[in-house]
């Protein structure tokens, strides 16, 4: 298997647990929820953990549905019996209305997305409740509705459809439903764009999308595949009086972008693709739609989470790839493709710290709860919250090609 030295590499230095809280000892008040996770969690050096999440998964049976994100550690990947991106996780969920328990390994928004579409009968836990998103932190629903004030007050919004990428707070969804919106995911964005546009005067008309909270999916989304410039788009930052632009702006702008970016992504620069096709000739470049405008127009071909993986599966033995998207993911792909040669694009350690919160520790310690008749870290979104979130979701659910 022909990989990049950093992939086989295990020399380099581990973050301190207390830096990312890897076993929720303590309280991080700066993160999604800012809460602990309560209860003893079995040692991560305990001899006896695999059996033990064995044991506690045969226990639970079918009475509990384990989702796992394509990010997550390979230590919990092997105990879930579905892998996918966030909303085919939370749509195979939906589809398993016999399961009492659905059991995420993701983050905080994925869970609640599952909890929106289950049955009520049904019981979302999430490992550990430290595990945010950062993208999802940047856009805070205060911040949100002022904005939205804000283009009341400068007469844009009822031109305006706001668009609510699917890594965003249950929060977030219900405030696009409850504006005739609706949400994507990064292999939809161009249909849900399409879509939102023509509620006023279609794509080249004089309608505006307010999209959230990723700023690059939804330029890359707008210059890339809907032939708009880069001068339609205007980033509005909450922290700023008008988001940091004038009211002419705001009135120009076709696309409303919100100052946020994923922090796995926001890495990747256009120099990491300009070294990697110098050391390897030839190289295949493919990178995620939450990346950097200048990394999407210089890589080969750009998709999201499950079409990366598709396009690996799909390509020819001995071609070379260089993928810009989480490390964990890149390098289950690389070794699932010994026959070909798999590259990270970064030149550094990237996983996604959120999601790495998720680990086999927590997994245990949630199933073998659970197996003791005690729901611990139980999501549950606000009734009114989860119904306009529905009709946002159900409202994507209806767009062609979905």
């Amino acid at each position: 298997m022909h990989v990049t030295t950093l992939l086989d590499d295990t020399s380099f230095a581990e973050p301190a647990p207390s830096a990312l809280l890897l076993l929720g000892q303590g309280r991080d008040l700066a993160s999604e929820r800012g809460v602990e996770c309560a209860g003893a969690l079995p040692s991560p050096s305990d001899p006896d953990l695999v059996d033990r999440a064995r044991a506690a998964r045969a226990a639970l049976g079918e009475r509990a549905f384990v989702l796992g994100h394509h990010y997550q550690r390979d230590e919990v990947i092997a105990f879930a019996d579905v892998t996918g991106d966030s909303f085919k996780l939370a749509r195979e969920a939906a589809a398993r209305p016999e399961a009492e328990y659905v059991i995420f390994c993701g983050v905080h928004f994925m869970a609640e997305s599952a909890d929106i579409l289950t049955a009520d009968s049904q019981q979302v836990v999430l490992p550990d409740l430290a595990a945010g998103c950062s993208m999802a932190d940047m856009a805070a629903i205060a911040q949100v509705e002022e904005a939205w004030a804000v283009l009341e007050d400068v007469g844009v919004a009822e031109d305006t459809t706001p668009v609510t990428y699917m890594n965003s707070s249950a929060a977030i969804k219900a405030f696009t439903g409850r504006h005739g919106g609706t949400v994507c995911t990064s292999s939809n964005a161009q249909v849900a764009l399409r879509w939102a546009f023509d509620q006023v005067g279609g794509v080249d008309g004089t309608g505006k999308v307010l999209f959230l909270p990723d700023q690059h999916l939804g330029r890359n989304t707008a210059v890339q595949q809907l032939g708009m410039s880069l001068d339609d788009c205007v980033v509005y930052d909450p922290r700023k009086p008008l988001g940091g632009l004038t009211e002419q702006q705001l009135r120009d702008a076709r696309m409303i972008l919100w100052r946020g970016h994923c922090s796995v992504h926001g890495r990747f620069s256009a120099r990491n693709v300009e070294e990697v096709r110098a050391k390897v000739p030839g190289v295949n470049v493919l990178v995620h739609p939450e990346c950097k405008h200048e990394v999407v127009t210089a890589a080969d071909m750009v998709g999201s989470t499950e079409y990366i993986i598709r396009v690996l599966d799909a390509a020819e033995p001995g071609s070379a790839w260089a993928i810009g998207t989480e490390l964990n993911l890149v390098r289950r792909l690389a070794h699932a493709h010994p026959d070909k040669q798999v590259h990270y694009l970064d030149s550094t350690v990237c996983f996604c710290s959120t999601m790495n919160r998720i680990d086999l520790p927590h997994l245990v310690w949630a199933m073998e709860s659970l197996v003791e008749g005690r729901v611990v870290n139980r999501i549950v979104v606000d009734p009114d919250d989860a119904h306009w979130a529905r009709v946002a979701l159900d409202q994507m659910l209806a767009l062609p090609g979905i």
